[in-house]
């Protein structure tokens, strides 16, 4: 019973950078903006909220840094794309390549080549009183760490400020009839820019989650692909954020149970095929699923016709 719930306690632990990254690419993807830069925040968020934290000794001076990498990578990713007017899949897939070797060289600018791997203290678990001693749901739930809770508390509020008010409506229009937004009086790309932005945020937040909750320290091959699971993710939610927590748990559940049967060392069966599991699964479900609720223009660059 006890494995169960240790199983349980880190599918929700895995899956909170997963649904943060996929609320930004909700909001973004919304306005029609196709994030394939999502790689590459995921990526900054992690290189500059390690960096800050270890440098400063200070966990939120990291995540200020995370949150401000992944902006500016987003927001650059936004500028060729909103106001360049270049092919969002091409130019999201090169900022993506661009970030590699942008993190790798500047953390050697950084600290050079150290002979041992530089850490810090992972972000700590935050029980709750009272509620964490509820058996069960206790530890699964209410004994995480400060940014899973508040993950958690954001989706209802992405859901309320998409569904609920007048912003959310014009988020959404201009995803699907971008020319009608535009002769009510409102700036279309000022609105896609800002999205972009704000997805930028909370990716550069998911990404900082793995080098300063996870694993208290940053490598190349930290992300490892899981920017784009929450891409899938986002996909597979309809463009929804319930559907982003949904899939997030789901995909938590997953790199749960892989990084387990790893840890119990099934002999035999090569390693690399249970790191794989999340990453088969996006091809599954997404093979699976018969209709997509995709927003009229996401991927289409909007021009203003004079």
């Amino acid at each position: 019973m006890q494995s169960i719930i240790n199983l349980l306690t880190r599918a929700v632990f895995m899956s909170t950078p997963l649904i943060l990254g996929a609320l930004g690419e909700v909001i973004a993807e919304r306005t029609g903006m196709m994030m394939c830069a999502v790689e590459g925040i995921f990526l900054s968020g992690a290189w500059g909220g390690f960096v800050g934290a270890y440098l400063s000794g200070n966990m939120f001076v990291g995540f200020l840094s995370a949150m401000l990498c992944g902006m500016l990578v987003a927001l650059l990713y936004g500028f060729c794309t909103v106001y360049l007017g270049q092919h969002q899949i091409v130019m999201g897939t090169a900022v993506a390549i661009l970030m590699t070797g942008f993190c790798t060289f500047f953390y050697r600018i950084v600290f050079g080549t150290p002979t041992s791997p530089l850490k810090v203290n992972p972000l700590p678990v935050l029980r709750i009183p009272v509620l964490s001693k509820i058996p069960v749901i206790g530890q699964v739930i209410f004994s995480q760490n400060i940014i899973s809770y508040l993950t958690y508390l954001l989706v209802p509020c992405v859901f309320y400020l998409l569904y609920k008010t007048a912003l959310g409506l014009t988020i959404r229009s201009c995803g699907e009839n971008p020319e009608a937004v535009e002769v009510a009086g409102i700036n279309v790309r000022r609105i896609r820019f800002l999205a972009v932005g704000a997805a930028g945020i909370l990716g550069g937040i998911a990404g900082a989650y793995y080098s300063l909750c996870n694993v208290g320290m940053y490598n190349s091959e930290i992300i490892s692909g899981r920017g784009w699971i929450a891409f899938g993710i986002c996909f597979l939610g309809n463009w929804n954020p319930v559907g982003a927590l949904l899939f997030g748990i789901i995909f938590g559940i997953s790199d749960a149970i892989g990084i387990y049967i790893k840890a119990l060392g099934v002999s035999g069966i090569p390693s690399e095929l249970f790191s794989a599991l999340p990453y088969f699964l996006v091809i599954v479900l997404t093979a699976m699923k018969k209709q997509f609720n995709v927003p009229a223009k996401l991927g289409v660059n909007y021009i203003k016709e004079d």
